[in-house]
């Protein structure tokens, strides 16, 4: 299996898992137009909880990753799938297990966390999904760490497609009985979307071992401690940082309620929220996932070789990207929020104000993701975790502040969002340069994509207020000015040395 570069991996990956969050921006459409804000909000009480339990169990696939890409740099074919087969039974034993807590705790859960009741049927809906999920991480974590994007690319995308399809098709089939029905019926696409890319995952993987590996693969004690060691901390990590969503699920609702919402008023809020602008602000953290997925396998193949040099290079490599990824978008969800939103959700364009502050969190969300896989890649597992618990104290801190003061609401969540992945990525970076040595350039990293975003941006409003005279339509108009934002953003990246033309030269000829 030919292993692929930092960068062909990450686009490889962030391509696919833009395409798959965009298909699920199109999820999103028809069941707000369907089902409404309210039901929106339904929908992402359950699915809060869902992401919460996903995350519990990110760290296997990003051990199984580490592991793999060690075996592999010292040729140990068949260490490789001890590990994936340890690897594959602690997840079915998970996930499993997870699926029917979810089923027989739904009713205590909704009551616990105050949903509101009709959540109940939107929980019974996802309950199925962890099972499925988790096994297709096994096998994700298992192809990143040979260091081949493709599979998993793939499989993300398969897995939204028949979210969208299941989800959407169940929704509307469901909708006669009532909109809790039809919430429901969305929250079962992602058992259907996790059935699918588990049918395109083991085919992959008996295609690929039918070409290797022959022998019986022994299960090994050593290999599923050590895995463990690694798994938890990453998984806390996760955990820490999926808390952020689901302190929003627990604490927002219920906070709106104390400002003087009505219970209905307080599900739109919600709705609004975590339905419509998490979802867009999901879009570019995408590229970041992709990358910390990318950055794992090469950083940990790396130091075990103990090529300092190459790491420390790969290191200020991905830092790079993520400043290069995240400032553009912010600017352009920022001041492009309002005919964003009236385009994704054209008639339902209310809580635009929501996603265009929620948006100034994307930069320190995506510093906090690639440093800590950074720092995890590089052994150091528990620092990140702890820097993420303390974001979350904040985050609970300012919620419980914030947002029950009537003219602040919802956007007190924003604000605590913001403030608390802030204070994460501070501390990240400060244990990069304790612990790696690791030194950022601030001006070659941060300040030059500021430059081209800028210029970007006012490209993006300038071409955006011709457009909008030109055609009359502001969806129309939107699409033009994005495109022509990504062209100007991509020539100055370049001029301003964020991306090194010459660098990408060599490469292409040294390909051919």
């Amino acid at each position: 299996m030919k292993k692929q570069s930092l960068i062909k991996g990450t686009l490889i990956l962030g391509a696919a898992g833009v395409f798959a969050r965009f298909l699920g921006v199109f999820f999103r459409w028809p069941l707000i137009m369907l089902i409404g804000d309210e039901g929106a909000g339904l929908y992402q009480m359950s699915y809060s909880l869902y992401m919460f339990i996903v995350s519990a169990a990110t760290g296997v696939p990003v051990a199984v990753s580490k592991m793999v890409s060690e075996k592999n740099a010292v040729n140990d074919m068949e260490g490789s799938f001890q590990v994936f087969k340890e690897a594959l039974k602690l997840m079915i034993i998970l996930g499993t297990g997870l699926s029917v807590l979810l089923f027989i705790f739904a009713a205590p859960i909704v009551s616990i966390l105050k949903w509101d009741d009709k959540a109940y049927y939107s929980l019974l809906g996802v309950a199925l999904a962890p099972m499925l999920i988790y096994i297709m991480d096994a096998f994700r974590g298992f192809f990143q760490g040979h260091q081949n994007m493709n599979p998993t690319a793939v499989s993300q995308i398969i897995e939204q497609i028949g979210r969208v399809i299941g989800g959407v098709g169940l929704a509307y089939i469901l909708y006669p009985k009532g909109i809790e029905y039809s919430a429901a019926g969305a929250a079962l696409g992602a058992a259907t979307g996790g059935f699918l890319g588990n049918i395109y995952l083991i085919y992959k993987y008996i295609k690929f071992r039918a070409g290797t590996v022959r022998m019986r693969i022994k299960r090994s004690s050593f290999i599923m401690n050590r895995l463990l060691r690694i798994a938890i901390p990453i998984s806390m990590g996760a955990i820490a940082s999926s808390v952020m969503g689901l302190i929003d699920s627990a604490l927002v609702p219920q906070k709106l309620l104390q400002a003087g919402f009505s219970q209905n008023s307080a599900t739109i809020l919600f709705g609004q929220l975590t339905g419509k602008a998490s979802v867009l602000i999901n879009i570019p953290l995408t590229l970041s996932v992709a990358l910390s997925s990318s950055i794992v396998p090469i950083i940990a193949e790396a130091y075990t070789l103990r090529k300092k040099s190459e790491a420390k290079y790969k290191i200020d490599m991905s830092v790079k990207l993520s400043a290069a990824i995240a400032i553009p978008c912010t600017l352009g969800l920022y001041y492009m929020s309002q005919p964003i939103f009236n385009l994704i959700f054209p008639g339902r364009g209310e809580g635009h104000l929501i996603l265009k502050y929620l948006s100034l969190s994307i930069p320190f969300i995506i510093m906090a993701q690639t440093t800590t896989s950074i720092l995890q890649a590089a052994g150091h597992y528990i620092k990140p975790v702890m820097n993420l618990l303390f974001g979350c104290i904040v985050k609970v801190v300012l919620t419980l502040v914030l947002v029950p003061i009537p003219e602040i609401n919802i956007f007190g969540a924003v604000a605590a969002t913001i403030i608390a992945y802030g204070a994460s990525s501070y501390l990240n970076i400060a244990d990069m340069r304790k612990k790696l040595g690791i030194k950022i350039d601030y001006y070659s990293f941060f300040i030059r994509p500021c430059y081209a975003s800028i210029i970007m941006s006012l490209g993006v409003l300038y071409s955006y207020s011709i457009a909008l005279q030109k055609v009359s339509s502001s969806s129309v108009a939107c699409l033009i000015s994005i495109f022509i934002g990504i062209i100007i953003y991509v020539i100055f990246i370049m001029l301003f040395g964020v991306v090194e033309y010459g660098y990408l030269v060599k490469k292409v000829i040294k390909k051919h």
